[in-house]
């Protein structure tokens, strides 16, 4: 999914370099713009897949140790009988 978008980001800018043109100071800053706007994008998508996984793990810790319970409970009902 990142890498789709930086694809579609660069082709975006190439599209409005061709159809566009500007002054070479009006592309830099143009380029510079749109590579930060690209580069806080990718690190909010980075931080929300973190958080994405974050949760998962603690899911699945949290449905091991209720296995894990459950097991324990299982078994010592089984010795007691």
């Amino acid at each position: 999914m990142l890498l789709a978008f930086l694809a579609g980001a660069i082709s975006g800018a190439a599209v409005a370099l061709l159809f566009a043109p500007a002054a070479g100071e009006e592309t830099r800053q143009f380029l510079t713009d749109k590579a930060r706007e690209s580069r806080e994008r990718a690190v909010a998508a980075a931080r929300e897949g973190r958080e994405v996984i974050r949760r998962q793990k603690d899911q699945i810790s949290s449905a091991i140790d209720r296995g894990r319970d459950a097991y324990n409970k299982s078994r010592h009902g089984e010795e007691t009988a």
